[in-house]
């Protein structure tokens, strides 16, 4: 069994939570709230700004030329693809980035990442950064089967359900896969994927009861 199966393995019942969560089958039967789909892509704007940071770093870490050339290939896609898509939104919707600020899951989420990248070994910083590729990947492949009543929603499906997305996420399984690990560093990767994973799930669950923080937080301008 390769590496990945065995991590796979081992989020099956928090993917089976993602795609039972009231945010994805509202999503597809076309009635999730206009609101929180404004206020989740405002937040995964948001992140997206810091994963591509963690990329960054997994680039500079990584054990060749090839992988150092993928993760800086997808710094830039983050940037000018699936932005793009955001951007779209932004602008439909009339979405004012500042009016928001990032969210506690979010902000949690993001800081693993980048603490996972920048101070484990490469092998561990993948395994973090994997379920956001792949997550995404199969759920919108799943979602694409359905499709959606929304055109907005539709969109959003197509985006991570098509080929060129699913490409990309077969590079970086393709990596993990040729990775040369031990028993115990395996463990650590399936811990890391799996909080991740769950990670995930808490996502999607933060935009849908639009989750934020008690009190104001004030804004870092330097970021």
């Amino acid at each position: 069994m390769e590496i990945s199966e065995k991590l796979w393995g081992s989020i099956v019942d928090v993917y089976n939570s993602i795609l039972k969560h009231p945010f994805i089958l509202e999503l597809v039967e076309g009635t999730l709230n206009r609101e929180k789909f404004k206020y989740y892509i405002v937040q995964d704007y948001l992140y997206l700004r810091e994963f591509s940071k963690a990329l960054a770093v997994l680039s500079a870490k990584a054990e060749n030329e090839d992988q150092a050339l993928l993760f800086a290939t997808h710094v830039q896609d983050v940037i000018k693809v699936e932005k793009a898509l955001h951007n779209f939104y932004i602008k439909e919707f009339n979405i004012n980035i500042e009016d928001y600020e990032i969210n506690p899951t979010n902000l949690a989420y993001t800081s693993y990442l980048i603490a996972v990248t920048y101070t484990r070994p490469f092998h561990e910083g993948i395994s973090a950064v994997l379920p956001c590729y792949w997550i995404y990947m199969e759920v919108g492949k799943e979602l694409l089967k359905r499709g959606s009543k929304d055109q907005y929603y539709q969109k959003w499906i197509e985006t991570y359900g098509g080929e060129e997305y699913e490409k990309g996420v077969r590079n970086v399984i393709n990596i993990v896969n040729n990775l040369n690990v031990t028993e115990e560093e395996f463990n650590r990767m399936r811990v890391h994927f799996r909080t991740a994973s769950v990670y995930e799930y808490m996502f999607w669950d933060a935009a849908y009861r639009f989750e934020r923080f008690p009190f104001h937080v004030e804004k870092n301008k330097g970021v």
